[in-house]
């Protein structure tokens, strides 16, 4: 069956976050399974996909959201006050959210809801500007495919995700309009549309299951120098929010070299990414011991990739908690490598639950013994050569493919 898909992206720059990254890789599987797609997209540049026509949403100057959003910096300039938190506490949402909004319901109100079988929304973070631009359209609503790729707002986050923002009332009227309005909510994660049913029983019964795409890119990348490929190299790679602790791991890791003294001179932990909330004492501590690399700063999603390649094992490190509904973007690549994922979480998680519950390079994240025992057994497998390549099951990774994808889209189309 031939499909046509307009998506309205908040972002698909892989260099500005994660969600960029995902929200491009969901795109190029569409391209691959020859899927007409039509991008309307809010990242600031000009963002160019092979088989995709991709169109730069301009912000709206006259909007009156522009003017008074404009005029709010001026006064915050003037007066060292911000206001933001006061007006997201009394109506949500601040202005500029609104003003993007509405730039993004001019672009789309040129296009025939008729030409397409489906309308997919993609945003950022805890932005979902795309959803509140499509709640503006009622003439799409009955082909809205609305993608929900973390808990929203950020008091549904469970715990030890205790983060709260101003609005929050407001935002959780928002987002139940959207579960009602929406014809279908994508998910990357089963947990996830589950964990979101408990507020609305839409966000669980209107559940589709798009799980994050694998990239696509083969431009090979020069290896930092930092990198020796005949290493024992462990990579974490991402975001060490407040929430993930890498001292677990740390400690573990310690305790790796104290039980195999001999991995000290063919062996690195590597830490790519930031990890503000635990600095200085993160960098500090990797500057003590000299089998550990850390780098906090930019480095080049190609380069990130490559790294995962190369590198012997890849960490997932989630949080201590009781369940993560979370998929990370990066899982379908890590499972492309054919390397061995070390999971750090909770039993009752995504991840362990696309593994497998037999899988067996699991821990939970505070468990340091555990984890340093799955880091032996790894490491005994790499220095007798046995490591080179993890066998996921072939039902996990049509899951993550675009095949997978394209039967999804069509099964809707079907019973729509």
């Amino acid at each position: 069956m031939a499909l046509n898909v307009l998506i309205l992206a908040e972002t698909i720059d892989v260099d500005t976050s994660s969600a960029g990254k995902a929200n491009l890789a969901l795109i190029a599987s569409l391209v691959d399974e020859s899927i007409a797609v039509r991008v309307f997209h809010y990242s600031h540049k000009e963002v160019l996909i092979s088989g995709a026509e991709t169109i730069l949403i301009q912000e709206n100057k006259k909007d009156f959201y522009y003017w008074l959003s404009r005029s709010q910096r001026i006064l915050q300039r003037i007066t060292k006050i911000n206001f933001s938190k006061l007006l997201e506490a009394r109506f949500g949402f601040s202005l500029t959210f609104k003003n993007d909004v509405n730039s993004m319901v001019v672009a789309l109100n040129k296009e025939a809801p008729a030409a397409y079988d489906f309308i997919l929304t993609l945003s950022k973070g805890s932005s979902y500007r795309t959803h509140a631009a499509l709640l503006k359209l009622p003439q799409w609503h009955s082909k809205w495919l609305a993608y929900i790729h973390d808990p929203y707002p950020f008091n549904w986050y469970p715990e030890p995700y205790n983060w709260k923002e101003a609005g929050s009332i407001q935002k959780e009227l928002f987002f139940k309009i959207v579960a009602q309005t929406a014809m279908w909510l994508g998910y990357p994660s089963e947990h996830l549309r589950v964990w979101m049913g408990q507020f609305d029983l839409n966000f669980k019964e209107k559940g589709v299951l798009l799980p994050h795409q694998i990239t696509h890119r083969i431009s090979k990348k020069t290896l930092p120098a930092f990198f020796n490929s005949n290493d024992f190299n462990v990579l974490h790679a991402g975001n060490l929010l407040e929430q993930r602790n890498p001292f677990y791991l740390i400690k573990a890791w310690t305790v790796f070299l104290e039980a195999r003294p001999n991995a000290r001179n063919c062996s690195q932990l590597l830490l790519i990414g930031p990890g503000n909330f635990h600095e200085p004492k993160l960098s500090e501590l990797c500057i003590t011991e000299e089998t550990i690399y850390r780098y906090s700063g930019f480095m080049d999603y190609d380069v990130v990739l490559e790294l995962e390649r190369q590198s012997s094992v890849n960490i997932v490190l989630e949080a201590e908690a009781d369940i993560s509904p979370f998929l990370p973007a990066k899982f379908p690549n890590l499972i492309m490598t054919n390397r061995p994922l070390l999971h750090l979480g909770p039993k009752k998680s995504e991840v362990r639950r696309l593994l497998g519950f037999d899988y067996s390079y699991v821990a939970e994240v505070q468990d340091i013994q555990a984890i340093a025992n799955q880091l032996i057994l790894l490491f005994d497998s790499w220095i007798a050569g046995e490591l080179h390549i993890q066998s996921y099951s072939a039902d996990l990774k049509y899951y993550l493919s675009s095949a997978y994808l394209k039967e999804t889209l069509n099964h809707l189309i079907t019973k729509h």
